[in-house]
């Protein structure tokens, strides 16, 4: 697809968290429609601030741009979660847009778990998103995306998706993943892309070497699940990837938890606690 960026609705969230006596707090931030920030919730103690986006216009449709920029401040730690799916509705030729700047100052560590992307049939939709790390700092991030509404028997025949990753550290990369998915049948059916299934999915840990019992650990915890989908982990130079595609989030959200939770204790120590805002 070549047709250029139209200007529709651009929303915006900033927000920057910085460590103040043991408590990790949200000391900047700006939103404008249709962006709302809820106010921190710390189920996992002080040191952890756990922050909720809502998108209040329900979805976004071609022309439509969203900005984020988080920056955590020196040994910060955050989570970062929206509120619900986010939806990209049909097109007619223009681009849906969201992109995402994340700076992580030394020692800070980034959980940014976004609820899953439902791409309907027609939807033209592209997210950039960078992670520029400082020593010290580690980020765990996932995307989740459906492509349809299958529940509805839906496929995704027409338009297309791209997702562009960028993990950098003092002007190197340390991970970049470049995705893009048309619509079309065979690509949704071939082993090659989705084989079959309607959503694909990625979590990423960077930052921090994975040691070898760590990915075996984390290959169990697929295999111990019966699951329908299909799944797979590797150790980056500074990390740990995982793959999943298969019919439903709920199974790729079920897995990255239960990877998330033996991560966490190497970034800050504590036990997850998993977003009320979440149904899974």
């Amino acid at each position: 697809m070549t047709e250029p960026i139209a200007p529709g609705w651009h929303g915006l969230l900033n927000l920057t968290y910085a460590p103040q006596n043991g408590t990790t707090k949200i000391v900047d931030k700006y939103a404008r429609s249709p962006f709302k920030i809820q106010r921190p919730f710390y189920p996992a103690g002080e040191e952890i601030c756990q922050s909720v986006a809502l998108h209040t216009a329900g979805g976004m449709v071609g022309g439509d741009r969203l900005s984020q920029t988080l920056h955590l401040k020196p040994d910060a730690r955050a989570l970062f979660t929206t509120a619900a799916a986010s939806k990209v509705y049909r097109s007619a030729g223009k681009t849906a847009t969201q992109t995402v700047d994340i700076r992580l100052e030394t020692g800070s560590h980034l959980e940014y778990f976004p609820r899953e992307t439902i791409l309907f049939d027609g939807a033209i939709y592209r997210q950039d998103l960078r992670v520029e790390l400082e020593p010290g700092a580690t980020w765990l991030g996932w995307e989740i995306v459906r492509f349809g509404r299958s529940a509805r028997g839906e496929q995704f025949l027409n338009g297309e998706w791209r997702s562009h990753t960028e993990v950098w550290q003092n002007g190197s990369p340390l991970w970049v993943d470049r995705q893009w998915l048309p619509g079309d049948r065979a690509i949704l059916e071939s082993p090659h892309g989705l084989g079959g299934w309607p959503v694909a999915a990625t979590l990423v840990w960077v930052g921090q070497p994975v040691a070898e019992d760590t990915l075996n650990r984390v290959r169990i915890l697929w295999n111990r699940r019966g699951a329908k989908g299909e799944a797979g982990a590797t150790q980056l130079l500074s990390g740990l990837l995982c793959r999943y595609r298969g019919p439903s989030t709920a199974e790729a959200i079920a897995w990255f938890t239960e990877i998330w939770q033996g991560l966490r204790p190497n970034s800050a120590g504590q036990k997850i606690a998993p977003p009320r805002v979440w149904s899974v």
